[in-house]
């Protein structure tokens, strides 16, 4: 059943004579700017996820407000279907609150100054009650490994960087090469011969000042990948070989982090996320879906075979997604799953990917056995 709408002068009335309880369901940082007097502020997604918390008492009177009435409509109903009786939503909202004359609550001038560039910058992050300033503000707070500034990195860094990941760090050996240019959308031809890290630095901070970036111009390798991973939240695989692959995962698997993988192949790729680390026997792992390295004839690389322009990118941006995912705790991860995307048919399909028990490095109660030569094995 559709929940009630009010004019804002009938709200204003039910609040003071009536004892009903006003509400703003609009962000935090949407009420910054000033409430009808009298509301109490609640982010929509906070009252929606447990409005029981806040109001035990299922008959009390809720009138909803947000800023132009529509969100305000969307919680009543949502109230109402969790047995909330008495909701009613504010017709037009805080906009036609003020319109009308009706008295505004400001902030406290005490209160720390407002980052207006926090704001803007993530405003339309900020609207969704999914992530809201919680989120926002844990994408600040977070690191990423990613292992590549290349094709696939290129994108997911680029998505990364844009949506508020507060730190990157970036870990790649190579130079920017004229043919990296039909994919690595990170560099531009005035950088062929420059390092892959510092040219994305510049590119990165250029898009977003507020990011951290930690440019580690090195072959990663059983030497040093502890050290990367220290303090990571997530692994974002760029890599375009076997052997980095076999040690991203087994470090992941060490250090209990998340790593997104992608791979692309002519007009192909792959994106998954092998989770084993924190989900023993629940989760599988690289290594569970591919026990073996293929024989390099099999799986030749982009040098190789080719590969087409955009395939990196639409790869890549999946891959941010997903990390993104991770990071807020929000939406179904694609853990156990491995997604295929076919350029040419432009077609997806999902594989389900189940855990090996004897899988050497995830199975459950198994010891970490230490990083192997991975070249040689990758080798065969």
């Amino acid at each position: 059943m559709r929940a009630t709408e009010i004019t804002p002068r009938d709200a204003r009335r039910r609040l003071e004579t009536m004892g009903a309880t006003l509400v703003d369901v609009r962000e935090d940082h949407e009420r910054e700017g000033g409430m009808a007097e009298g509301a109490l502020g609640i982010a929509r997604g906070e009252l929606e996820a447990d409005p029981g918390f806040h109001f035990y008492d299922r008959d009390r009177e809720l009138v909803l407000i947000c800023q132009t009435g529509g969100r305000s409509m969307l919680a009543a109903e949502a109230l109402r279907r969790q047995g909330y009786r008495n909701v009613a939503s504010v017709r037009g909202g805080t906009l036609r609150w003020i319109a009308e004359g009706l008295p505004m609550a400001r902030p406290d001038p005490a209160a720390p100054a407002r980052d207006e560039d926090f704001h803007q910058r993530y405003s339309r992050h900020l609207l969704l009650p999914e992530i809201g300033m919680r989120g926002q503000k844990r994408l600040q707070s977070s690191r990423v490994l990613m292992l590549g500034a290349g094709g696939l990195g290129s994108p997911a860094a680029f998505y990364l960087a844009a949506a508020g990941v507060g730190e990157l760090r970036i870990a790649d050996d190579d130079v920017v090469e004229r043919s990296n240019l039909q994919r690595q959308i990170l560099h531009t031809d005035a950088d062929i011969g420059l390092r892959k890290v510092d040219s994305a630095e510049v590119r990165l901070s250029a898009l977003n000042p507020r990011l951290t970036i930690d440019a580690v111009a090195e072959r990663v390798t059983s030497a040093n990948i502890d050290r990367l991973m220290e303090g990571v939240d997530v692994v974002v695989d760029g890599a375009d070989n076997f052997p980095v692959r076999y040690l991203l995962n087994d470090a992941c698997i060490r250090h209990a982090v998340p790593l997104v993988y992608g791979a692309v192949h002519r007009f192909e790729g792959q994106v998954s996320v092998f989770d084993a680390g924190r989900h023993r026997g629940e989760a599988p792992c690289y290594r569970c879906l591919f026990p073996e390295p293929p024989p390099a004839e099999a799986a030749p690389n982009c040098s190789e075979a080719g590969v087409l322009g955009v395939l990196p990118g639409v790869v890549g941006m999946l891959q941010a997604t997903e990390a993104l995912k991770l990071l807020l705790h929000v939406g179904e991860p694609l853990r156990g799953r491995l997604l295929h995307f076919d350029a040419l048919g432009m077609h997806f399909r999902e594989t389900r990917l189940t855990p090996d028990p004897a899988c050497p490095v995830c199975a459950p109660g198994r010891e970490f056995p230490g990083y192997i030569d991975y070249a040689a094995f990758c080798a065969g």
